[in-house]
């Protein structure tokens, strides 16, 4: 073969390079993605990940990885954030840009699988995962949706959350799908024993692989001892109520007063029950100025009257602070004596869907940001306390995505968690089928049942090990009772939250970077 003709070849090798990485980067993350809720094909997480990091097998310069981590990421996000499109066309283009950015950093930081790169197994899981711990909290306050933890609670991993929450979750997801070629190729290299320096690096390649999985396997076996928290023999018999209607609708298609006569015909039906305990409504039941003094107080006390029970309703009241009209989300407890007992505001507001973040900049650029009002966040922990004294653990809608919403709740002694929300503004599932993953995550961490109810769906009852029972429909009117074990006690998680587990995320990747430009140094042909 001539150079003329080896020069094309090298050039034609290269550009198929150039091209079939950044493609199995991008179904990488597309498998990752259909884990995910609705699909929930759980195992494809470990497959996603273990096909990227054989996208970064050899790729020595940090550009190059952080262009296939960009690509990895964009898969993910791109079909797992799929239902933001139908709210903001160029939002759900920037948001999905700006998360794939953050593992295209972490595939930066990640050290190669080249000579002397053997670290790489443990510090890809690390860096991935302190930037999805980074979407809990960066930017807006944190927007973790279609995280990795959601994909893994129908799998075997999930009991995980009752000892470090989503982030040590993540990280076990992460650790194992990095683990898989590592260990193929471990378990199936033969060494050569002529080759003393060949024999130890392979070794040390070794023993990175044997950390690793040692880790991930101590974190799972762990889980299987960690407390779970303990019932108290009494129970909470809670009615459920899911008033129905069209999906895809806003406050400008429904008119809020069809929303709350759907959820009074739906309470109608429920009949007296001595029993009975609580009746729960969703997330924006009720859109008035001021409810206490409104008409519809009168008609939700007469059903309180009539059960002999306090019901929650979701309340949406306008408020003027400095000359401003803002709007609070708030739930409150009404008894039957016509008292608004006990009432918690929402704390975490949803950026661009309870107030715009830049408001004043992005009111430059487009004026549908005027569509959009400003919530004003509630300061009270997040607890509603019904008259006999039992507390419930309340993360209203967008809340029950973080953990430590329902983890402070519970810390201060609720028995039951409550997730009052409304998806009718959203088409299809994701959005619904991801909040009643976050529920189950939320239930298993807390050690505590989780009742989620919804205007049109998905309304549910969780029990402390994930299971879902009782989920309605989507669009039909429908109750749903049943009788709920209180439970006390912490789980490790309850007890610790994520702060040590993020500590250990830093700790970790600065050292393993050490470790990596030791070995690096130690392997190098100038040092050799």
């Amino acid at each position: 073969m001539t150079s003329a003709e080896d020069s094309d070849s090298a050039t034609s090798v290269s550009l198929r390079d150039r091209l079939s990485r950044p493609a199995l980067a991008l179904g990488a993350g597309a498998l990752v993605a259909l884990s995910l809720p609705p699909w929930g094909f759980w195992p494809l997480a470990f497959i996603g990940i273990a096909l990227f990091d054989l996208t970064l097998t050899g790729v020595s310069s940090r550009a190059g990885r952080a262009r296939l981590g960009w690509m990895f990421g964009a898969g993910w996000m791109y079909l797992g954030m799929g239902w933001m499109i139908q709210l903001t066309g160029p939002g759900y283009v920037a948001a999905a840009a700006i998360f794939a950015g953050f593992h295209a950093a972490a595939a930066a930081i990640g050290s190669t699988t080249a000579a002397g790169g053997r670290w790489s197994v443990l510090m890809r899981p690390v860096a991935h995962t302190a930037v999805e711990a980074l979407r809990f909290s960066f930017p807006f306050g944190g927007v973790p949706l279609a995280t990795l933890g959601i994909s893994q609670v129908g799998g075997p991993l999930s009991d995980v959350v009752r000892v470090g929450g989503v982030v040590l979750l993540t990280w076990v997801t992460f650790q194992l799908g990095f683990a898989i070629l590592p260990a193929i190729r471990v378990a199936s290299r033969k060494v050569d024993d002529a080759a003393e320096s060949v024999d130890l690096e392979h070794r040390a390649d070794n023993r990175a692989v044997t950390i690793a999985l040692s880790l991930a396997i101590a974190a799972v076996a762990s889980s299987a001892v960690a407390p779970s928290g303990t019932e108290t023999g009494e129970t909470l018999r809670i009615a459920a109520v899911q008033g129905g209607g069209e999906q895809g609708t806003s406050a400008l298609d429904v008119p809020s007063i069809v929303v709350t006569e759907r959820h009074l015909e739906a309470t109608r039906t429920i009949e007296p029950d001595p029993d009975l305990d609580l009746v729960f409504w969703p997330e924006n039941t009720i859109d008035v100025d001021d409810f206490a003094t409104s008409e519809l107080v009168t008609l939700i006390v007469a059903e309180a009257v009539r059960l002999d029970v306090p019901i929650a309703v979701g309340l949406t009241e306008d408020v003027r602070i400095d000359g401003t009209r803002r709007f609070t989300n708030a739930h409150v407890i009404v008894t039957p004596e016509g008292e608004l007992f006990s009432r918690y505001d929402k704390v975490r507001r949803v950026p661009f869907g309870e107030y715009v973040p830049l408001r004043s900049v992005i009111e430059r650029i487009s004026s549908a940001v005027d569509r959009v009002g400003d919530a004003v966040p509630g300061e009270t922990p997040a607890v509603l306390e019904l008259p006999d004294g039992t507390q419930l653990a309340t993360v209203i809608s967008w809340e029950v995505f973080f953990g430590g919403r329902a983890r402070e709740g519970v810390a201060l002694g609720s028995e039951v968690v409550v997730n009052p929300t409304n998806g009718a503004s959203y088409t299809g599932t994701i959005v619904q089928t991801q909040q009643i993953a976050s529920s189950r995550l939320r239930a298993i961490e807390t050690g505590r049942w989780v009742v989620q109810a919804a205007p049109t769906g998905f309304s549910a009852f969780v029990s402390p090990d994930g299971e879902v029972l009782d989920r309605t429909t989507q669009r039909e009117q429908r109750v749903i009772t049943r009788d709920v074990p209180l439970r006390t006690g912490s789980t490790w998680y309850v007890s610790l939250g994520d702060r040590p587990f993020i500590v250990a995320l830093v700790i970790a990747l600065i050292g393993l970077a050490l470790l990596d430009f030791r070995s690096r140094r130690s392997t190098s042909p100038d040092r050799r």
